[in-house]
């Protein structure tokens, strides 16, 4: 009996996987690190970057893309890309309607006299 099929999966050496792993660690380090730091409105760009990258990483090296053809890990990068921009532009618009629902702080204070 002779095996008709084409080889469908690509062997990942350990080290590059293992290498992989250790990147995303880093990385979520560095997103629950950057929460210690009061970088502004930079902190959702900074954690959207970080998960940009790790998202990245995982296609990339976990799901084979690396190995595939390169429009295809192209496109996937540009979407996460993409996605993280209008995801900061909610996050920033968001925001501007933070006055409508949340009572000034000293204002309180004023009314109870």
């Amino acid at each position: 009996m002779t095996n008709t099929h084409n080889s469908l999966a690509h062997l990942v050496p350990l080290g590059i996987l293992l290498a992989t792993f250790a990147a995303l660690m880093i990385l979520t380090f560095l997103t629950v690190a950057a929460t210690w730091v009061d970088l502004g409105v930079f902190n959702i760009w900074l954690a959207l970057w970080i998960a940009v990258i790790k998202g990245a990483l995982v296609a990339m090296y976990f799901m084979h893309l690396r190995w595939d053809s390169p429009f295809n890990g192209i496109i996937l990068i540009a979407a996460l890309f993409f996605v993280a921009i209008f995801v900061g532009i909610v996050v920033l618009d968001s925001r501007e309607y933070k006055v409508n629902y949340e009572p000034p702080r000293q204002g309180v204070a004023q009314i109870r006299r």
